[in-house]
C-alpha cells in the first residue's frame, strides 16, 4: 500500500472497492435531458453522501448513466444499483410527471465492472470523454 489516503480504512479491514455502473431508461427513451438530468445528477450525489459513498465519475446522457462509485466492499453490488435507481426513480417520477409515460423509468437490467482489470483512472478518462452525444 503506497498510498494509504486512497484507502478506506475500518476497524477490522483496509481496502478499495469501486465499480462500473451503467443503466437505461426504459425503452432506452432519451429522457436525461435539461432540468431532469440536473435533478438526477444531485440525486445520486445525495444518495453517495448519505451512504458514506463516493462518485468519482458521473456521465448523464440523454439515454443511459454512467456513474464509477467508491462503496463500502460490505454491501453488495447489486445493493448500490438499488440505492441509486430506486431513490432516483421514485423522486424523478414525483417532479416530472412527464416520465409516469414510461411503464417504470429505468429498466431492470444493469452493467458493473469492478476495476481491478482496468485502472480507475481509464474508466474515470472514458466516462468524462464526451463522446457519448
Amino acid at each position: 500500500m503506497s498510498d494509504d489516503k486512497q484507502y478506506r480504512k475500518t476497524r477490522h479491514t483496509v481496502g478499495r472497492a469501486t465499480v462500473h455502473l451503467v443503466w437505461i431508461p426504459k425503452r432506452r427513451k432519451r429522457v436525461l435531458i435539461g432540468k431532469v438530468k440536473t435533478r438526477l445528477s444531485a440525486i445520486l450525489s445525495d444518495v453517495a453522501k448519505e451512504k458514506g459513498w463516493v462518485i468519482l465519475a458521473l456521465e448523464i446522457a440523454p439515454d443511459h448513466v454512467h456513474l464509477l462509485v467508491e462503496y463500502d466492499p460490505i454491501v453488495a453490488i447489486n445493493q448500490v444499483v438499488k440505492a441509486f435507481k430506486g431513490r432516483s426513480s421514485r423522486l424523478l417520477r414525483q417532479e416530472f410527471p412527464e416520465l409516469l409515460k414510461l411503464p417504470t423509468l429505468w429498466t431492470h437490467a444493469y452493467f458493473y465492472d469492478t476495476t481491478e482489470k482496468v485502472s480507475s483512472a481509464t474508466i474515470t478518462d472514458y466516462i468524462n470523454d464526451p463522446h457519448h452525444y
